[in-house]
């Protein structure tokens, strides 16, 4: 039987703790604030997901060595921009030969570095041990049970093997890939193309409008994860398409919920002021066109998008902008 360690206890990481515990791999999870840990291991997160019984084989502590130890299976589920300075501080405990795992969804700030590379740089951790797990699944419905699927994309088939059989729930089924780069790269830009599906519906724009985004937004992330070396099947799948839709479209992701604020006349500021975070996509915007200016890849909405987080444009710059952009074949 696997043992697994969860590093972090936002929602994300607290529900697929649960994923775990619920496919019979008991889990000791990483939390840096002591009272959240105290939730945990009294059975609740009341902090992100406080409708979620937790099962009692999940447990908390604040001790990095001490979630990882016996662990085969490490997940790493902090903020993607803190990953650096969380493994600095405790990467060194991370145990040798464990898989490890990538929930997070972005592309490093300064360095352009997806999160599998940070992993590999800082943590010590060889290419073969890297797992990442994308897909569509938001955490209030993961953490309610309703079932979803997900990509377990690994170099090493047994490590994705591994981690697939830990997480196999009942209402989670895991699907095996071997494209690492293609996955993260769906993972990080569908955020960004999120918060333009949600500023359109701020605005008031209709379904039309949002599903044209969303269609342009795919032929973008898959522009830039081919010229990184993904593959293109990888974006018509679960971590692509799948998680794209998701995203984009529910209420209960945090990337368009922050959209439809800017959509209404909101700054990033008095956003983040009221919803107390701050979405990945906000965050990532900037490094991932970075990433895609370095590989001469044209990416109008992530640029856009960027304006508007950045150089203070507002939605409706936006919007214009990028309909009066040259006309040109759909397929390009």
């Amino acid at each position: 039987m696997s043992r697994a360690a969860v590093y972090g206890t936002g929602s994300w990481g607290t529900a697929f703790a649960a994923v775990l515990a619920d496919a019979g791999t008991p889990v000791t999870m990483w939390g840096r604030r002591a009272e959240v840990v105290e939730q945990v291991n009294a059975g609740v997160n009341e902090d992100y997901l406080p409708e979620l019984r937790l099962p009692g084989t999940v447990r908390a502590t604040t001790d990095p060595a001490a979630a990882a130890e016996g662990a085969d299976v490490v997940v790493l589920a902090v903020p993607s921009q803190t990953l650096r300075a969380n493994l600095e501080a405790w990467g060194g405990v991370l145990p040798a030969g464990a898989a490890v795992v990538s929930l997070m969804k972005g592309v490093e700030l300064g360095t352009t570095k997806r999160m599998s590379e940070v992993i590999a740089e800082v943590g010590g951790v060889e290419d073969e041990r890297v797992v990442v797990v994308s897909g569509p699944n938001l955490a209030r419905e993961i953490a309610a049970k309703q079932p979803a699927a997900s990509t377990i994309a690994s170099r090493s088939e047994e490590m994705a093997e591994r981690v697939a059989a830990a997480c196999a729930a009942p209402y989670f089924r895991p699907y095996t890939g071997s494209d690492v780069v293609g996955t993260e790269i769906a993972g990080a830009v569908k955020n960004v193309i999120a918060l333009a599906v949600g500023m359109a519906e701020g605005l008031g724009m209709g379904d039309n409008s949002k599903a044209s985004i969303i269609t342009r937004g795919l032929a973008e992330m898959t522009r830039l994860g081919t010229a990184l070396g993904g593959e293109a099947v990888t974006f018509a799948g679960l971590a692509g398409v799948g998680d794209l839709i998701a995203t984009c479209m529910s209420p209960l992701s945090r990337n368009h919920s922050f959209g439809v604020r800017l959509g209404q006349g909101m700054a990033v500021e008095e956003v983040v002021a009221v919803t107390k975070q701050t979405a990945e996509g906000v965050k990532s915007c900037t490094s991932i066109l970075e990433l895609a200016q370095h590989h001469a890849v044209d990416v109008p909405i992530i640029e856009q998008v960027d304006a508007m987080i950045r150089h203070g444009a507002t939605a409706r710059d936006v919007a214009a902008a990028l309909l009066s952009r040259p006309r040109k074949a759909e397929t390009a």
